[in-house]
């Protein structure tokens, strides 16, 4: 008689299984600007939206994140609350802050369990930001429950997402219009030697172009439709040899009733003189700080433009007459930062120098 034999197997231990999550841990650099939010990981770009969150104050709950919410922008009603939980590149509103990263970060790696785990976690910040406010910023991540939380000035991760070698002595001159300031930084030795923080940023401009159309027009326009204005027909170059014109809607301020007008180039580049005028004013101020030897390499390497509104037509043309140092702005201007922040993520040895901690 043949006797069969079966063969033991022994059970998965529960620390076994959780040893192996943790093997598996993720890491992930967020970029929150004013604007707009990204998040990657060591490899690719997970999530590109707006920085925005609507609340159901009725139900306490969060309605939309990111692109959702930017759809209802100017257009919620009472029950409904719109917020941009960062000014001036720092955090303004912590509770909704730290319900629009979670949502921003559910977007990237999908619903949350309760065994995951995060190993680094890198975030930008800007350069002039106060021990409080880095201290609110990191706070906003304590429910990931990550094992490593560190900052990075965004200046730069910006030179490291633009490949500039930043460990070396040599000078680099970094230029990131944002959303809600300009940081102009001298960056050597994987430090920041000059540096000059300005409120002008691309807020700042949409601001002047909605007060443009009121003063001159009598036409309420709202903020998004400011940007759309700034993106599509924005100009530095009041003699530029090409017209680009839209159609702006919005509402009359003394008939109440909806109007179009049309703008073009020219007249767009008027309006943002004084905000252009101030930026450059504070490259020079910064040039004037710089050590003669830094100055002397940005001499032979010129100034690195990056920040969504680096991508202003005609401000290549203008910085190079203006300065005469070469002008470099990168092909993605947008993604400098988050570039410098998945390079981070990704070998975090390699940058510890430049972790703020």
């Amino acid at each position: 008689m043949e006797v069969t034999i079966f063969e033991h197997k022994a059970k998965p231990r529960l620390s076994d299984m959780v040893h192996f999550n943790f093997l598996r841990k993720k890491s992930f650099g967020i970029d929150l600007g004013n604007n707009n939010t990204l998040v990657s990981d060591g490899q690719k770009l997970l999530v590109a939206q707006p920085s925005c969150i609507v609340l159901d104050k009725v139900r306490d709950t969060v309605r939309a994140v990111g692109a959702d919410a930017y759809d209802m922008f100017e257009k919620t009603h009472h029950d409904l609350k719109h917020v941009k939980p960062l000014r001036g590149g720092v955090i303004a509103d912590y509770s909704s802050a730290t319900k629009m990263i979670a949502g921003m970060i559910q977007k990237a790696c999908g619903n949350k369990s309760f065994l995951d785990r995060y190993e680094n976690i890198i975030t930008g910040v800007p350069y002039n930001t106060t021990n409080v406010e880095r201290r609110a910023l990191k706070a906003t991540f304590e429910q990931f429950n990550a094992a490593n939380v560190h900052l990075v000035f965004e200046p730069i991760a910006a030179a490291i997402g633009m490949d500039l070698d930043i460990a070396q002595p040599e000078g680099h001159m970094v230029v990131d219009i944002g959303g809600g300031i300009t940081e102009i930084a001298v960056i050597s030795l994987s430090g920041i030697a000059c540096f000059q923080s300005l409120k002008v940023s691309g807020d700042a401009m949409d601001e002047e172009i909605q007060h443009y159309f009121r003063r001159t027009y009598n036409m309420a326009i709202g903020l998004r439709t400011a940007e759309q204005v700034k993106v599509n027909v924005g100009s530095v170059l009041e003699e530029s040899k090409t017209t680009r014109s839209m159609i702006v809607r919005g509402k009359d301020l003394l008939r109440g009733i909806p109007v179009t007008r049309q703008t073009d180039n020219r007249e767009i580049a008027a309006v943002l003189e004084k905000s252009v005028s101030a930026i450059e004013l504070g490259i020079v101020q910064t040039l004037e700080k710089c050590p003669p030897e830094l100055a002397g390499d940005i001499y032979n390497s010129g100034i690195y433009l990056t920040g969504g509104n680096a991508m202003l037509n005609g401000l290549k043309e203008r910085f190079e007459r203006k300065f005469h140092l070469p002008i470099h702005i990168d092909d993605n201007c947008l993604t400098s930062v988050s570039k410098g922040l998945a390079k981070a993520v990704a070998n975090p040895k390699k940058y510890k120098p430049v972790l703020v901690d």
